[in-house]
């Protein structure tokens, strides 16, 4: 088991640890449940969904990184599938706190890497804040997200989001979430390159259409990819190096061993993550990062 699950697991009622402990116990658990597995916790535990979903936000939390605020949030987001993913924020010393990833934006961007396709639900243990509801706003869910929170009427994103701007506003037709293809290529053999690539052709960019990508190597040889997700007010738009660092971290790798990187991006694109992907990097001890371009 991941040591950051022991004490949160072993404070859980009786009844829900037995039922979690043989999905943690493996060292490489994906800090996901799936449909099947949430089925089987949910009868063995006596919980319904909205009470499982609650009592894993421990667990969640356990996946924070914060060596700024040491203050922990906890993310589920449900997927259309039936899927639990966890999600946490993430901080990193010596980079701006605009590069910081909040627990909504962990969760969501979770799900969509691990290929849901859509979302019915975030339950997290605090109210999310205004840039976390503007990111919510560009999910092909839309405002009809419901929105859980501790000791609090279920209620929708478009209650927490009143008069919201978003996608359609600006007449966007291909949502966050959304399955997509941009069909770049890239003369690089290199598989990390090639992983980057992938990445970019599924990020989300209507916008600038700066599509890109980054994939991180750790010094186990693991690769975690991870795709811009831009939004429609611009500021709460996720950088790919994010979204690669949420895989990585919620697959249990450690954030500080990233060995190597690469940047999938166009060549001249209208706006560049190099700057903001190397400078993060180096303040998490990696310099060994290039750029490929398409």
């Amino acid at each position: 088991m991941q040591a950051r699950f022991r004490a949160p697991l072993a404070e859980l009622p009786t009844a829900l640890q037995s039922a979690l402990e043989p999905l943690l116990s493996n060292d490489h658990f994906p800090a996901m449940l799936t449909a099947a597995e949430v089925e089987t916790v949910k009868t063995l535990s006596g919980l319904n969904d909205a009470e499982l979903a609650f009592a894993l936000l421990p667990l969640a939390a356990a996946c924070s990184l914060t060596p700024i605020s040491h203050f922990k949030v906890g993310a589920i987001a449900r997927g259309k599938s039936g899927n639990l993913y966890f999600g946490a924020n993430m901080e990193f010393n010596g980079a701006p706190l605009q590069q910081t990833i909040h627990a909504e934006q962990c969760a969501v961007t979770h799900a969509w890497l691990r290929g849901e396709g859509g979302l019915v639900s975030i339950t997290v243990n605090y109210t999310p804040c205004g840039h976390c509801r503007q990111f919510m706003n560009e999910l092909n869910s839309g405002t009809g997200l419901h929105i859980h929170l501790p000791g609090r009427p279920a209620a929708t994103l478009g209650d927490y989001l009143p008069d919201s701007f978003g996608p359609n506003d600006l007449e966007i037709s291909t949502l966050l979430m959304d399955s997509v293809d941009h069909g770049y290529h890239l003369n690089d053999s290199d598989a990390l390159a090639q992983a980057a690539l992938e990445a970019a052709n599924r990020s989300h960019a209507p916008y600038s259409q700066a599509h890109s990508g980054v994939a991180l190597e750790d010094t186990k040889g693991a690769i975690f990819a991870g795709r811009y997700a831009e939004n429609a007010a611009f500021n709460p738009s996720l950088p790919p190096l994010q979204a690669s660092l949420i895989l990585m971290n919620m697959s249990g790798s450690d954030c500080l061993t990233v060995r190597r990187a690469v940047l999938a991006e166009p060549a001249t694109p209208v706006l560049s993550q190099w700057d903001a992907t190397q400078a993060t990097l180096a303040a998490i001890g990696c310099t060994d990062v290039r750029r490929a371009t398409f």
